[in-house]
C-alpha cells in the first residue's frame, strides 16, 4: 500500500470513530479520578496532609482559604509536624518554660487546631516580617497578652538567621516585672511591643473627700494615658477581662469612676462595657483606618478545678484537651461586650476585628504552667491555671492573627 492509500485508510470513518471512542473513555476516566480524589480529600482528616503543606509539596493556596472562614470553631487534632520553636527561645519568660521547670509530660505540645470547613494557613514568619517592614506590632493588655506577645516573638524569630541581632530597644531584660518592652527586628526595621495595661483605662486616685474604703478608682470614661504611644502602630492587639471582677476591683478597694464621680453600685461587667465604649472612641478618633489593623482578643479561659486560684484550685493533673464538652464552661460574658462594640465600629473602621479564641482555648485545660512555676516560687504558691506554657496554645492565637491579616491583604504602608 502506497502512502496515499495509507492516508485515506487512517481517515476512514471506523478509524476516526475508534479514536473518538478512546478519547472519550480516557476523558471519563480522568473525570472519575478527579471526582474521587476530591471526595477522599473531604473525607480524610486534613491533618493527614499537614506534612505536604508544611514542606511546600502542596501550596497554601490549595487549602480551603476564604475571607469568610470562621477559625474560632473546630477541633484539636494530633500534630504531625514539628513545633515552630522550643523552650530555648530567648524571648520566653522563665515562668512559661514548663518543661524546664519540671513538667515531665509533653503531650500538651502534640496538638494543632483544625477549623471546621477550612484550614489555617501555614504560619510564614518570613512573609509576616516582610509584610510588616518599617512597622510596629503592638500588644496592649494584661499578662495573658504578654503570653501571646512572647509567643509571636519566638514564632517570628525563626525566620531570622542571626537571632542575636534582635534586641530590646531600651536595653531592658525579658522579665515579667517590666510593663513595657519593645523588641526590634533590625533587618525589617520592625518593632514588636508589649504594653501592660490590664484595664485599658486610667487607674488613679479617688476624688477628694471620697470614703476611706475607696483606695483607687478605675476611670471607665478615660483611656489609658500611655495610649499616645500606640497611635501610629500598624497592628494593635488588645486584650482585657481578667482583672474585671469584684475580687480585683471593689473588694480590693478599687471602685469605678465616671464623670469624676465614684459609682459604688456599678458592677465589674457594667464597668467593663463602659470601658470598651471609651476604647471604641479612642480607636475611631486616634487611629488611621487606612493604616492600623486593630484586633481585640476574646477572653482566655482559666481551668482551676476544685477551687478558685487562691483557694486550692488545681490543673496539674491535666495531660490532654477536654473531650467532654459538658464539662466546658459557657462563653465568657466579657466576649458579648467585646463583640457588640466591634460590631458598632464596622462601618467606621473596617480593619477592627474580633480575635475570637475562647472556644478553642476552653478545650486546653492541659496547657497551663500549673505547679511548674519559675524557680524561686514558694512550694505552697497557688497553681497557675490561667497563663500558658510556651510553646503552646497562644501559638494558635497568633496563627489565627496571621491568617486574618493575610485575608485582609495586610502590608505596612
Amino acid at each position: 500500500m502506497d502512502h496515499q492509500q495509507q492516508f485515506f485508510s487512517l481517515c476512514s470513518v471506523p478509524y476516526v470513530f475508534n479514536i473518538k471512542k478512546h478519547f472519550f473513555v480516557s476523558l471519563l476516566s480522568l473525570s472519575l479520578l478527579i471526582f474521587s480524589t476530591v471526595v477522599i480529600l473531604n473525607l480524610v482528616d486534613s491533618s493527614s496532609f499537614e506534612p505536604l503543606l508544611r514542606f511546600g509539596l502542596l501550596s497554601p493556596s490549595s487549602q480551603t482559604l476564604t475571607k469568610d472562614c470562621d477559625y474560632s470553631k473546630g477541633r484539636w487534632v494530633r500534630r504531625t509536624s514539628s513545633l515552630m520553636y522550643g523552650e530555648e527561645c530567648r524571648f520566653l519568660d522563665s515562668g512559661f518554660r514548663c518543661r524546664k521547670n519540671g513538667r515531665k509530660d509533653s503531650g500538651y505540645l502534640d496538638w494543632r487546631w483544625q477549623p471546621h470547613g477550612c484550614d489555617l494557613p501555614r504560619f510564614n514568619a518570613s512573609d509576616f516580617l516582610e509584610r510588616s517592614r518599617n512597622g510596629r506590632i503592638v500588644f496592649v493588655g494584661d499578662s495573658i497578652g504578654r503570653n501571646q506577645w512572647e509567643s509571636l516573638m519566638c514564632m517570628l524569630s525563626q525566620a531570622v538567621h542571626n537571632k542575636s541581632e534582635i534586641y530590646e530597644v531600651y536595653g531592658n531584660p525579658i522579665t515579667k516585672h517590666k510593663g513595657f518592652l519593645s523588641m526590634r527586628f533590625p533587618q525589617q526595621n520592625l518593632t514588636v511591643e508589649y504594653h501592660r495595661t490590664p484595664f485599658l483605662v486610667v487607674i488613679g486616685r479617688p476624688p477628694e473627700h471620697s470614703p476611706q474604703e475607696i483606695k483607687t478608682t478605675v476611670r471607665v470614661d478615660e483611656f489609658n494615658w500611655q495610649s499616645k504611644k500606640w497611635v501610629d502602630s500598624d497592628v494593635l492587639v488588645f486584650n482585657s477581662g481578667h482583672w474585671w471582677n469584684e475580687e480585683k476591683t471593689v473588694l480590693a478597694g478599687s471602685y469605678f469612676e465616671e464623670g469624676r464621680k465614684v459609682n459604688k453600685t456599678m458592677g465589674a461587667l457594667e464597668a467593663f462595657g463602659k470601658s470598651l465604649k471609651t476604647w471604641k472612641s479612642w480607636v475611631l478618633e486616634k487611629l488611621d483606618p487606612d493604616k492600623s489593623y486593630v484586633f481585640f482578643r476574646s477572653y482566655s479561659p482559666v481551668h482551676y478545678r476544685n477551687g478558685t486560684w487562691n483557694l486550692g484550685g488545681l490543673c496539674d493533673a491535666e495531660t490532654g484537651p477536654e473531650t467532654d464538652k459538658r464539662r466546658m464552661e459557657p462563653d465568657a460574658a466579657h466576649n458579648r461586650y467585646i463583640y457588640e462594640v466591634i460590631e458598632e465600629m464596622r462601618h467606621q473602621h473596617s480593619k477592627v476585628k474580633f480575635l475570637n479564641i475562647t472556644y478553642l482555648t476552653e478545650f486546653r485545660k492541659d496547657g497551663h504552667p500549673s505547679r511548674y512555676r519559675e524557680g524561686g516560687t514558694p512550694v505552697d504558691a497557688p497553681q497557675d491555671c490561667s497563663h500558658w506554657c510556651l510553646p503552646g496554645v497562644p501559638d494558635t492565637w497568633n496563627e489565627i492573627l496571621y491568617a486574618q491579616l493575610v485575608s485582609m491583604n495586610y502590608r505596612t504602608k
